[in-house]
C-alpha cells in the first residue's frame, strides 16, 4: 500500500499534472485493474493531508504538500541527495539538498522534496530542500557511548550525523564508558539540535572480539537467531529425509560430479558433470543444484523466515544464512558421498558453445569430491607444467574437459559484449587467535571462472526456458544505463587516453576495460563505469541483463542463500507436476523490490564490517609508509589505496605540501596553484597513516612523496593511438 500510495503522490505532484477524478487517474496510472486497492491509498493521503478533492470532485495535491517523494542519503560533509521514487517506470535524476535544508532527515528515510531551482551543486542536477520525512529508514542506531560534564551521549558510528547524540539517563541499562551501545531514536537530530535517543541495549566494550560484528547486525537491523517454531520445521523434515526414496527423481547418483568452492564455503548448493559425445563432439553440460524447496514447503514457518531473510549474509569470520543449518549446512548442502536431491540443468553445446537443448528435471546425485578453488589451480598448474598429478583419471579428465568448455563459453559471451569489470573482493587474514593479521584481494582465475560459465549458462537456460513459455518469474534484470552516464564514462576514460568515439558502443567499454586491466588506472576506470551503470534488481518485468548482454537471465543456481532462486525453483516444480504454472505480476514485483532491498543490505554489512577490520588492523601501524595508488579525488582531498594491503585512506586537501591546491573537475586532479603539480586519478605516490577513526570509519594519510611529473592527462605518445583507441 505504501507504494501505491508513492505513485499516487509523485505523479500529482508533477508540474503538468491538471486535477482529474480518481477513476481517471488510476486509469493514468495503469491501476485501473486494482482500482479497489486505489481508493483505499487515495483515502489515505486524504487522511494524511496530502490529497484533496478539488472542483468536479477532482484530486489535488495539497499545496504546501506539492513535492517529490525519494530517498535520502547524506554525505560525510554535510550535505546530501534525494534519488526521486520511480514513477510510471522512470526515475528522476538526484536531488542535491544544502545542509540547512535537510530538516531531521536521516540517509535511507523517504523523504518529501521541494524543488527550489533546476542548478545544483556545482551547476548539476536540481537544488531543493526536504519538506518532511514520510518513512524512517530505522530508528535504531549503533555508537560508543561517552559522558561529558555530567550528561550522556552517544557517537554513533559511520558518518550517519554529524553530533553526537544525548541518551538521557543510561543507569537503567548499565552503560559505561566506551561502551558500544544500541539506542532508538526518540527526536532525530537536525543542524539546530543534536537530537535524543533511549539506549536498549549494551553490546560490551569497543574493541572486544565479536563486538564490532554485533554492532553491524544491530545496526543494519539483521536478523540473528532463528524462531522456535522454524528450527522446530526444520528439524521435523530432517528426520523425516530418506536419501532411499527418489520417487519423482531421475537417479543420477552414478553420475561423475564435482563441486568446486570457496576453502571457507559454508553451504555447497551446485554440483557439476560434464561429457562429450565421441561422434558429434557435442557437450552435455550438467548444472546440479541443491533442491532446498523439497524441504522448505511453501507457506510453511521455514519458508516465512526464508522469504523475510531473502539472503544469506556472509560476514568475515560469521555467516546468517537463510535457512537454519541443518538445512543450508547439512540435507540440502551437496556434501561429498551423499545422496542429495537437486534441480538439474542438462544443456546441450555444439563444439564451438552454441546452445542447442536444454533439459531440466529432478534428481538426486551423490558428489564424488569436493574441491577448493586453491586445489583446482593448482591441479590446472601442474598439467600445464607437465607434472603428473595425484588424481583418479576420470576426475582429472572431468577438470579439463571443464576448463576447455568454460574457454569456449566465455569466448562467446565476450564476442556477444559482455563487460567483465574487474572488482576484486577483499579476504581477510586471520591469525591463530582469529585476528585480522593482514588482507589481500581475491584471485578469479580459471577455478572461479570454469564454475561462473556454468553457472551463467544455467541462469540463463532456465529463464529463456520460462520465457519461451510466456511465464511471469523473477528475472535478475541490469537495465541499460542513461546515455548521458556514458558520456560522462568516455569523457573521463579520455583522462587515461582511452577514446571512445560512441559511448553507448558496449564493444568499445568492452575494450576499455580490457585494455586497463592491471594498469595504474585500472581500479579507477572499472569504478567509474560501474558507477555509470544502473542497479541489478530483481524484477518480473521483462528487460535485459547489461552487463551480461543477455535478453533473459534469472537466479536459479543458489536457492540456499538466495529467496528469488526458490521462487524459479518452485516455478519449474509447477511445471513438472502439472505441466502449468503461474505467478502474480504484482505479488512478484513487490517481492523483488524486497529482495533487492535485502541483498543491499547484506552486502553493505560485509562491506562495512570488513572495512572496520581493516581499519583496527590499520589503527595498530600508525606511523607505516606504503606505496599506493590514487583511487579518488574530490574537491576535499584524495584517496589512495595502498599497494600492499587493500585499504584506502584519505590525504585531505589542507595536508598536501607547498602550495594551495584547487580541484579541477575536467581532468579529476588536484592541482598546485603555484607549481602546478597535480594528484591525478591513478598515480602514484607514497603515503603514511596518520590517524583512524573507528567511530566514522575513516584513515588518514600523509604524503610522503608526490607523483613524479608524467605526460598530461588525456595525451598519448607517440605511436599511442592505435594502443588506446578504444573504436580500434
Amino acid at each position: 500500500m505504501q507504494m501505491l500510495e508513492t505513485q499516487i503522490l509523485q505523479y500529482v505532484a508533477r508540474p503538468e499534472y491538471r486535477p482529474v477524478k480518481a477513476r481517471a487517474l488510476a486509469h493514468k496510472l495503469d491501476l485501473a485493474g486494482r482500482y479497489d486497492e486505489f481508493k483505499i491509498a487515495v483515502r489515505k493521503l486524504i487522511k494524511a493531508g496530502k490529497l484533496e478533492f478539488g472542483k468536479n470532485h477532482a484530486l489535488k495535491p495539497i499545496t504546501e504538500q506539492v513535492g517529490i517523494v525519494g530517498t535520502f542519503r547524506k554525505t560525510a560533509t554535510g550535505f546530501g541527495f534525494v534519488r526521486p521514487h520511480p514513477v510510471a517506470g522512470t526515475v528522476g535524476p538526484e536531488i542535491y539538498i544544502p545542509e540547512d535544508k535537510i530538516r531531521d532527515a536521516s540517509t535511507g528515510d523517504a523523504v518529501l522534496v521541494r524543488i527550489r531551482s533546476q542548478t545544483g551543486r556545482q551547476g548539476k542536477g536540481p537544488r531543493g530542500e526536504i519538506l518532511r520525512v514520510m518513512e524512517r529508514a530505522t530508528k535504531q542506531f549503533v555508537g560508543a557511548y561517552f559522558e561529558r560534564e555530567g550528561e550522556s551521549f552517544v557517537r554513533v558510528d559511520g558518518n550517519v550525523f554529524a553530533h553526537s547524540v544525548f541518551v538521557g539517563d543510561p543507569g537503567a541499562k548499565g552503560a559505561k564508558p566506551g561502551d558500544q551501545v544500541v539506542f532508538e531514536m526518540v527526536r532525530f537530530p537536525s543542524l539546530d539540535d543534536r537530537g535524543e535517543g533511549v539506549i536498549t541495549e549494551i553490546l560490551g566494550v569497543r574493541g572486544q572480539p565479536g563486538v564490532d560484528t554485533l554492532s553491524i547486525i544491530r545496526a543494519l537491523g539483521l536478523p540473528d537467531a532463528f524462531p522456535e517454531d522454524v528450527l522446530e520445521e526444520a528439524r521435523i523434515i530432517a528426520g523425516q529425509f530418506n536419501e532411499n526414496d527418489l520417487q519423482g527423481r531421475e537417479d543420477l547418483t552414478g553420475w561423475l560430479t564435482i563441486t568446486i568452492d570457496p576453502i571457507d564455503a559454508r553451504d555447497f548448493d551446485d554440483a557439476v558433470s560434464l561429457t562429450v559425445d565421441p561422434e558429434s563432439k557435442h557437450w552435455q553440460l550438467g548444472v546440479h543444484i541443491a533442491d532446498v524447496g523439497a524441504f522448505a514447503p511453501l507457506g510453511g514457518a521455514l519458508d516465512a523466515e526464508a522469504r523475510r531473510r531473502a539472503t544469506s549474509i556472509y560476514l568475515p569470520q560469521r555467516v546468517i544464512p537463510m535457512f537454519p543449518e541443518v538445512l543450508s549446512n547439512g540435507l540440502a548442502s551437496l556434501q561429498q558421498d551423499k545422496v542429495r536431491f537437486v534441480k538439474t540443468a542438462l544443456i546441450d553445446f555444439t563444439p564451438t558453445g552454441q546452445r542447442t537443448t536444454v533439459r531440466l528435471t529432478n534428481a538426486a546425485i551423490k558428489n564424488r569430491r569436493r574441491f577448493t578453488y586453491e586445489q583446482i589451480s593448482e591441479i590446472l598448474a601442474a598439467v600445464d607444467a607437465g607434472q603428473t598429478v595425484d588424481l583418479e583419471p576420470a576426475i582429472l579428465d572431468l577438470v579439463l574437459k571443464m576448463r576447455d568448455l568454460a574457454k569456449i563459453l566465455h569466448k562467446r559471451r565476450v564476442k556477444r559484449g559482455a563487460l567483465e569489470l574487474d572488482m576484486p573482493e577483499v579476504q581477510l587474514e586471520y591469525d591463530n587467535d582469529g585476528k585480522v593479521s593482514g588482507a589481500h584481494l581475491r584471485t578469479n582465475d580459471m577455478s572461479h571462472k570454469m564454475i561462473e560459465e556454468f553457472m551463467l549458462a544455467a541462469n540463463e537456460a532456465v529463464a529463456e526456458h520460462l520465457d519461451d513459455r510466456a511465464l511471469l518469474f523473477l528475472r535478475r534484470i541490469h537495465p541499460a544505463p542513461e546515455p548521458n552516464k556514458l558520456k560522462g564514462f568516455a569523457e573521463f576514460a579520455l583522462l587515461f587516453g582511452y577514446k571512445i568515439t560512441q559511448a553507448q558502443d558496449r564493444f568499445a567499454l568492452q575494450r576499455v576495460l580490457k585494455m586497463s586491466a592491471g594498469k595504474p588506472e585500472a581500479r579507477a576506470v572499472h569504478y567509474a563505469l560501474l558507477r555509470s551503470l544502473k542497479q541489478a534488481t530483481y524484477s518480473p518485468e521483462k528487460d535485459d541483463h547489461y552487463a551480461l548482454a543477455s535478453e533473459n537471465y534469472c537466479h536459479f543456481t543458489s536457492p540456499i542463500r538466495r529467496y528469488p532462486d526458490l521462487t524459479v525453483h518452485r516455478l519449474l516444480d509447477q511445471l513438472f507436476r502439472r505441466g502449468k504454472a503461474g505467478n502474480d505480476f504484482d505479488e512478484l514485483k513487490a517481492l523483488g523490490d524486497h529482495c533487492s532491498k535485502m541483498e543491499r543490505r547484506a552486502e553493505t554489512a560485509e562491506r562495512e564490517l570488513v572495512k572496520h577490520k581493516l581499519l583496527m588492523y590499520m589503527s595498530e601501524r600508525i606511523g607505516s609508509e606504503w606505496s599506493a595508488i590514487i583511487t579518488g579525488v574530490a574537491d576535499y582531498g584524495f584517496y589512495a589505496q595502498a599497494d600492499t594491503i587493500p585499504v584506502e585512506g584519505l590525504v585531505h586537501i589542507s595536508t598536501l605540501p607547498d602550495d594551495y591546491y584547487y580541484f579541477d573537475d575536467v581532468t579529476h586532479a588536484l592541482i598546485g596553484q603555484r607549481t602546478k603539480r597535480p594528484f591525478r586519478l591513478g598515480d602514484k605516490v607514497r603515503v603514511k597513516a596518520v590517524r583512524v577513526d573507528l567511530a566514522r570509519r575513516q584513515l588518514d594519510f600523509r604524503v610522503m612523496e608526490g607523483p613524479q611529473p608524467e605526460k598530461k592527462p588525456g595525451k598519448k605518445k607517440r605511436g599511442e593511438e592505435n594502443r588506446h583507441d578504444a573504436q580500434d
